[in-house]
């Protein structure tokens, strides 16, 4: 049952009153408000102290307009946190394709060609020296005035021929490959073994995509308990794709070490001495992150290892001494004992067999005359 206050006149007629119709005066409210306010009338008169349930109302929670929301597709009751990647998305037409080569032999006629054009040119113009005209079986030419306009550009035709032959031809070796570009443009690249032939005009750029392995120098981490560690890894890793390697970031290599420096980070390591369990999942942990972080720009980690884990020199300096503290506090503890039990032995040994007859202010003098003793003694070194 409530008492309800509402909004009443101050002078109401009461029910059982007299009957001309005269109003009883109540009270003036000293509260005036707009609400209706319910109090449990067993809050208001209870003669047991126990507490009495109490019915509540239902609480209804309203969303603030325009929270959790978000336009476009993906939008619903699991998309109100927008998630952001760790590492910004590289230029997905930046991928790895094969470029166009020629076989070797191919720069290897067209140079030839070249030189050949260049030695029946000489001869056409009348310049070539008659010995090398006679070792060639050639009639020699003489009285031609020289090379003339056809000459010189049959001079530069297969001066060119020569030089985009010979000058094309390389080697590929494995576990190497090129990265071309012309112009600053991505023009494929080369994967290819033996002796190839590759337009002069593009830009190589070596890459080793074998399988390789990094140690590094000690870095900073910590354990789960906060404290200081430096940790050197071995990192076992390779370029997968060469173009996002080589083109997508400054320097892989340098890359690779800064994302295992955050990944060590950010990932609690094994203290010194810990159980190969703890060992194995810091490790997996660190290789999961530093994969994840290097995938984007063509590098490939297969593995990352902590091979040396000690603490922070601050941090070993304070476990030293807090050691040494230690144990020069035991070492005392075992010497008070044994002088203890010396000084207990000799007193008892001296009053049972009746030797001297002591007072209690006699006995502790001895007691501290022979506590001193001792543990002089114990303090001297010895020879």
């Amino acid at each position: 049952m409530t008492t309800t206050t509402s909004h009443t006149p101050e002078h109401v007629p009461e029910p059982g009153g007299p009957a001309d119709g005269a109003a009883a005066a109540r009270p003036v409210r000293l509260i005036h408000t707009e609400s209706t306010t319910e109090i449990p009338v067993h809050l208001l008169f209870r003669d047991d102290p126990g507490p009495a349930a109490v019915r509540l109302r239902p609480a209804v929670v309203t969303r603030r307009p325009g929270a959790g929301r978000r336009d476009g597709p993906g939008a619903g009751a699991g998309a109100a946190r927008e998630w952001r990647p760790a590492v910004p998305r590289i230029d997905p037409d930046l991928v790895e394709r094969p470029a166009r080569v020629l076989p070797g032999a191919a720069g290897l006629l067209a140079g030839a060609c070249g030189a050949a054009g260049c030695l029946a040119t000489s001869w056409w113009a009348g310049v070539l020296p008659p010995a090398a005209s006679e070792a060639l079986g050639l009639v020699a030419r003489t009285g031609t005035g020289g090379p003339g306009p056809a000459q010189w550009a049959a001079y530069a035709a297969a001066g060119a021929l020569g030089l985009f032959g010979f000058g094309g031809l390389a080697r590929g070796r494995t576990g190497r490959a090129w990265v071309l570009g012309l112009f600053g443009r991505y023009r494929g690249t080369v994967r290819r073994t033996g002796l190839l032939w590759v337009n002069p005009l593009l830009l190589r750029r070596r890459v080793d995509v074998r399988l390789r392995h990094w140690r590094g120098e000690p870095m900073q981490a910590a354990d789960r308990g906060g404290v200081a560690l430096r940790v050197a890894v071995l990192v076992v890793w390779r370029v997968r794709d060469t173009a996002r390697a080589t083109l997508a970031v400054e320097d892989h290599e340098a890359y690779l070490r800064a994302c295992v420096e955050a990944a060590l980070l950010r990932v609690p390591m094994a203290a010194p001495g810990a159980g190969r369990e703890t060992t194995e999942a810091a490790q997996d942990a660190l290789t999961r992150l530093v994969a994840a972080d290097t995938a984007p720009v063509g590098v490939e980690v297969f593995a990352v290892r902590p091979v040396r884990v000690e603490y922070a020199p601050e941090v070993a300096a304070a476990m030293h001494r807090r050691r040494i503290a230690a144990l020069d506090a035991q070492h005392r503890a075992s010497v008070l004992g044994s002088v203890v039990d010396s000084v207990e032995d000799t007193v008892t040994r001296l009053t049972t067999r009746g030797l001297v007859e002591l007072d209690d202010y006699e006995r502790k003098v001895l007691v501290k005359d022979l506590t001193v003793a001792f543990c002089a003694g114990r303090a001297e070194p010895g020879p």
